[in-house]
């Protein structure tokens, strides 16, 4: 007989995607984000009850209310496609002709199988063909993306869509390296692992300009 428990255990273990895209439902904002945060409080409230936990205490009472905000407001705020950021592009007027490099944009994304955070830096790069993008506005799309239940390689994969639609190219790379908490505290507990993912396109697929792009990424940037 098929456990269907167990098979799902083993894709969330090995982390495995299932879609390419974000699983996420047609009707998934018919409700206001004010019905969701109550929904998610009584299932906090309900979880820490089922733990044990005494939700008169002055210190956790709250915790319920605070944990929905955080999902619907911050943690996977993402989700919303109204909270897209708006790309502006401008007119490559100073005819700058080589890569633009955005490298250790700090990313903050949550695990899909176990709800725990990744942490870690984003580097990306894309070669003008007439428009350039603001730089705040590679790092406000890093963090759109990563504002939700998420897979890393997926992640490296939609920042690079979104800014070759944006920027009108496909030059268009990006590289993550990254700690998964649900590898580094729990299960293999293994604290120094890291996770890089990238995805290259146009002229990022010859040799040569992926190199340049490492090359970059190697710099030594502290001020």
């Amino acid at each position: 007989m098929i456990n269907i428990d167990q098979i799902n255990d083993e894709l969330g273990e090995n982390h495995i995607a299932t879609s390419a895209n974000n699983p996420v439902r047609n009707d998934a904002f018919n409700l206001s984000d004010e019905q969701k945060i109550e929904l998610i409080k009584r299932d906090v409230e309900n979880i820490l009850n089922t733990l044990g936990m005494d939700l008169t205490d002055d210190s956790i009472k709250g915790t319920p209310n605070r944990v929905a905000k955080m999902f619907v407001k911050e943690t996977f705020g993402g989700l919303n496609p109204n909270k897209k950021p708006k790309a502006s592009t401008f007119a490559n007027n100073y005819k700058y002709g080589e890569m633009l490099v955005e490298k250790n944009i700090t990313l903050y994304s949550t695990c899909e199988h176990h709800l725990l955070p990744i942490i870690g830096k984003a580097h990306i790069a894309y070669i003008s063909n007439g428009t350039v993008v603001g730089l705040s506005k590679m790092n406000r799309i890093v963090d759109y993306f990563a504002k939700r239940p998420q897979v890393q390689e997926r992640l490296t994969m939609q920042i690079v869509q979104e800014l070759q639609q944006v920027l009108g190219t496909e030059d268009v790379a990006c590289v993550i390296d990254a700690k998964h908490l649900c590898v580094n505290s729990r299960g293999i507990r293994d604290i120094e692992s890291s996770t890089v993912t990238s995805e290259y396109g146009g002229k990022f697929n010859e040799d040569s300009t992926r190199s340049e792009f490492l090359d970059y990424i190697k710099l030594d940037t502290k001020f």
